[in-house]
């Protein structure tokens, strides 16, 4: 009881620090030391305004003490912490407010890369050495939606590819990979028997709340569809918290004044919970070379993964991206190349939706490339390096 006593005291929890947010005042001493720090973090980002509507000491404690476990939750899966979260969030909105534009100055024009024709001499060649190389490869899906908007209730892997046998497409990916398995290690003269070679191609699956236990669900009812569980790691993406305003005010769940209104985040989430979870140092020390990034419904993108790794082997590429042409007005979003006037030069993604005033130039008239990514598993990445490339992985395709 001692230790504890002399954690409050350092934390001073009648002090002035709380004054802002009278009714958690008068809470603080149910909250555990943890608790409590995380509220002077909640004060400190101006966010009393949580606090407004509690109860008095005695009444909805546990509520109370639940409130400060999902806010640890939301605090530790946001890089920096929710007060990085919401300085982030409070910088956008004041420079959306302002009509700041971060394209200023750069003018687009279609990326450089590898046209490739399907069939034809140089297209088989990137495909051998593709298929070669592919034993290095390790795969993740971004699976993470429903399939609302297409009038089905239910996960998006689970639907149909086609209608002649019913195949879903998370069946269709798996033999995709499992026959790229096989093919990758005959091509290169490696003997299964012998084990010298890498024949388990490793799936990662982001999820998130709407979609982890159907995909757990749909991989285990049908034996992971031939491959190995252990070849597929499932990673759940956490929601963030909602904002209430332009000041960057957490908003509270309307049925429920203990709880933070939260949101799925953006497909951005697959790096850094590859990251965080691990897996990337697995494959690493395991000697794989590649990851390959694909969304959950597009049936014909396996035709085309060979022949893409084969460019990026070949070339040495730290990052691929496997893409289709846009067309103008076409609503999809694209691959450019920005060039600032100051000579800067930037390769990235763009949205076909933007905020009003994010539009330096006339994105309906551009023809531009639609992508798919292919990233190199770099040697001896340390953490801050692997923060930095995270950026580049959701943006940069050199």
């Amino acid at each position: 009881m001692a230790s504890t006593a002399d954690e409050f005291s350092k934390l001073n929890i009648n002090g002035d620090w709380a004054s802002a947010a009278p009714n958690l005042q008068k809470n603080l001493f149910i909250l555990s030391p943890e608790q409590v720090e995380l509220a002077k973090v909640l004060l400190e980002m101006g966010q009393s305004h949580l606090f407004q509507h509690w109860s008095e000491p005695g009444v909805d404690d546990d509520e109370k003490r639940a409130f400060f476990d999902q806010i640890a939750r939301l605090n530790s899966s946001y890089p920096g912490g929710l007060a990085a979260y919401i300085n982030t969030a409070r910088k956008l909105l004041a420079d959306s407010k302002a009509g700041k534009n971060p394209y200023d100055g750069f003018t687009p024009s279609v990326p450089s890369g590898e046209v490739l024709t399907y069939g034809d001499d140089n297209f088989v060649q990137f495909e051998d050495a593709g298929i070669k190389e592919a034993r290095k490869a390790a795969f993740v899906l971004v699976a993470g939606g429903l399939g609302e908007r297409l009038g089905y209730n239910g996960i998006k892997v689970a639907l149909p590819r086609e209608t002649t046998t019913g195949t879903c497409f998370l069946q269709h990916y798996i033999e995709s990979i499992l026959a790229l398995q096989e093919a990758s290690c005959s091509l290169a003269g490696a003997s299964l028997l012998l084990g010298n070679c890498q024949v388990e191609i490793p799936l990662a699956i982001m999820t998130s709340d709407d979609t982890h236990l159907h995909t757990l669900e749909l991989l285990e009812k049908n034996s992971f569809f031939g491959m190995k569980p252990t070849q597929v790691k499932l990673l759940k993406q956490e929601k963030v918290a909602c904002l209430d305003d332009n000041e960057a005010r957490l908003a509270l769940d309307p049925r429920n004044k203990y709880r933070i209104q939260t949101k799925p985040h953006g497909h951005g989430d697959v790096h850094s919970l590859l990251y965080s979870s691990g897996l990337l140092k697995v494959w690493h020390d395991a000697g794989l070379r590649w990851v390959l990034f694909f969304q959950d419904t597009n049936g014909l993108l396996f035709k085309a993964i060979p022949a893409a790794l084969g460019v990026s082997t070949t070339k040495q590429y730290h990052v691929n991206s496997l893409a289709v042409p846009r067309k103008a007005k076409e609503a999809i979003g694209g691959i450019t190349k920005l060039t600032h006037k100051d000579g800067r030069k930037n390769t990235r993604t763009l949205e076909y939706v933007r905020p009003v005033g994010y539009a330096p130039f006339s994105w309906s008239s551009i023809n531009f490339l639609t992508a798919f990514k292919l990233v190199l598993v770099k040697d001896n990445l340390r953490d801050e390096e692997y923060q930095d490339l995270s950026v580049s992985f959701l943006f940069a395709f050199t």
